[in-house]
């Protein structure tokens, strides 16, 4: 491993606990929760059905899908500090997530992120980093949880 490539994961592993602060906002639209649920199938009234959801739903509008949201960190992330030298980036897994509070359409979310753990793994740098997706004018995050990627160097 270069000495670059080393000086980079060093300075990672001193990070735990670091806050990278917010992502920029994004606008969940209906037009992305029927393009969600185009493509997972998964077309309950809730989310899709906009007359049905003013008359029936608790929240008088449709919801984002769970999932959908959860689906946007890989783009709210890339705004954010990252590892340099890194040669390929992959989504490793997820922990503790909890959902908490539903994402009304047309809601403004950003991202919350701070690192939870750091781990050298030979090379590649495993990066536990504890998200939180914020709601726009909400005291709850639409999710807590920890996110795992790795770093290839």
């Amino acid at each position: 491993m270069s000495d670059q490539k080393t000086i980079e994961i060093a300075k990672w592993e001193k990070m735990q606990g670091h806050d990278f602060g917010h992502s920029r906002y994004l606008t969940i639209t209906q037009e992305m929760i029927n393009k969600f649920a185009e493509a997972t199938g998964d077309y309950q009234w809730i989310h899709t059905d906009i007359e049905r959801a003013k008359i029936e739903s608790p929240f008088n509008t449709t919801i984002a899908h769970g999932y959908l949201t959860l689906s946007l960190i890989s783009v709210l992330l890339s705004g954010l500090e990252e590892p340099q030298h890194a040669k390929l980036k992959v989504n490793y897994g997820i922990e503790d997530f909890r959902f908490q509070e539903p994402v009304p359409v047309n809601s403004r979310v950003r991202l919350k992120t701070s690192i939870h753990e750091i781990k050298n793994l030979r090379g590649t740098l495993r990066a536990k980093l504890k998200v939180q997706l914020e709601i726009e004018g909400k005291k709850k995050p639409a999710y807590t949880g920890i996110v795992v990627l790795l770093y290839q160097f």
